[in-house]
């Protein structure tokens, strides 16, 4: 286990904190008058995704992770596991339904997904930021329906309900951001 220093911060840097990897996102060294120096830093939660301000006295030594993502595509779901491949070596990965939470919704067979690892331990699922898929259900549009702004419930290919402007028919594909769940365009 290699250890490191608030010197040796850097954003995006991977340290083991209370049993949790965590990732640097923000840091400054504060020298003032009177006293020791001492670092003040955020770090974010790679399994929670929640940000937390800490401080601490400059030098202290930290468990340092080292931090990697490897490409693999999203081959089936088998009962309560997502199976990727490693585009390298070819190896099949089963993933936990648990594990991956929420980005489910958004994979889609032979799409190329980003999997996070922090010292050759799974830490978390990225599907592709952007998705193609097709409509499954939603209520029809009527001529007129070109309102700015105004949208309706879509249920997309995956399971997932997003909401798509009026015009937008079953059967037709679009383009879905996987951050936030929003409409991009018609594809």
């Amino acid at each position: 286990m290699a250890t490191i220093t608030t010197a040796d911060f850097k954003n995006g840097i991977g340290l083991r904190i209370k049993d949790k990897v965590v990732t640097i996102v923000e840091f400054q060294h504060v020298k003032p008058g009177k006293g020791g120096a001492f670092v003040r830093y955020k770090t974010k939660d790679i399994k929670s995704g929640r940000v937390v301000e800490n401080t601490c006295n400059a030098g202290t030594k930290f468990e340092s992770v080292m931090l990697s993502t490897r490409e693999m595509q999203y081959l089936y779901h088998d009962g309560t596991d997502y199976i990727f491949m490693d585009n390298e070596t070819y190896e099949q990965v089963p993933v936990s339904e648990d594990f991956i939470g929420d980005n489910a919704k958004w994979l889609k067979e032979n799409d190329v997904c980003q999997l996070l690892y922090a010292d050759d331990e799974l830490m978390g699922v990225n599907p592709p930021m952007f998705i193609e898929v097709q409509i499954t259900q939603t209520d029809p549009g009527f001529k007129g329906d070109t309102v700015q702004g105004s949208t309706k419930p879509a249920t997309i290919e995956t399971g997932a309900v997003v909401q798509v402007p009026m015009y937008l028919n079953e059967g037709e594909t679009i383009k879905i951001d996987t951050r936030d769940g929003k409409f991009v365009s018609r594809v």
